[in-house]
């Protein structure tokens, strides 16, 4: 479930002209942003996407191991409710937690540039789910996918790319329906989806509490969640 440690080979990330292009465009400016926030290109990443806030969280791994805030990118277009995609062909964008290895990068994307969320993950099988391509893209058109525009996605999939490169072998991208606090979750208890949402919302209070994403793995069709610097 979770992203795991390991090194990605350099020739096994997909490129592209498109790709090399848009790097070479972008990494100036995004070296200079992260030199401001004592980052480095090809650090590790995370990423937190939320739907009712239409913003994607892009954080970097620091000199001290934990994870630091580089940008919020707002969704240009994501389709479908609140609430985690059950089927093919319902037009809901997933929630949960997935990792993307190099293999789900798309430089060819007919929506500029892509990855692959890799829905259905464990969980969602466990619980009957199905769906495929689902993705984060440019553009601003969504059937299932969050849409982050090509401004924005050239500079998240240049800085995934590159910690994939780098030996990042998979980075992990958690989902929620909203920014889960305790006023939030309480605000959601009558829909039928707030089980679920309670089972999320601990991934998201590890991560604010430790600057770490915590390992995540399935069993019994329930996620199970341990911080990153423990045994599970």
């Amino acid at each position: 479930m979770t992203a795991m440690p390991g090194t990605a080979a350099a020739d096994s990330i997909p490129d592209s002209a498109r790709a090399r292009e848009v790097a070479a465009r972008v990494r100036p400016a995004l070296e200079h942003g992260l030199a401001a926030r004592h980052l480095r290109y090809g650090a590790p990443v995370f990423i937190r996407i939320f739907k009712r806030e239409a913003e994607l969280e892009l954080w970097l791994r620091g000199d001290d191991g934990t994870f630091v805030l580089f940008r919020k990118y707002p969704i240009c277009k994501f389709s479908g409710d609140l609430g985690p995609k059950l089927h093919e062909g319902d037009n809901q964008a997933p929630e949960g937690f997935y990792p993307v290895a190099a293999r789900q990068l798309n430089p060819l994307s007919r929506y500029h540039l892509a990855f692959n969320l890799g829905y259905p993950n464990e969980y969602d099988r466990a619980h009957g789910r199905s769906g495929s391509a689902l993705m984060v893209h440019g553009d601003c058109v969504s059937i299932g996918c969050y849409a982050m525009g090509d401004a924005g996605i050239e500079e998240i999939y240049t800085l995934a790319a590159a910690a994939l490169r780098a030996g990042q072998s998979a980075f992990d991208v958690h989902v929620f329906p909203f920014r889960p606090t305790d006023a939030t979750l309480a605000a959601s208890a009558g829909s039928p989806w707030h089980a679920f949402w309670q089972e999320l919302a601990p991934a998201h209070a590890l991560f604010e509490r430790d600057r770490v994403p915590p390992r995540i793995s399935v069993k019994d069709g329930h996620y199970r969640l341990a911080s990153a610097g423990t045994a599970r």
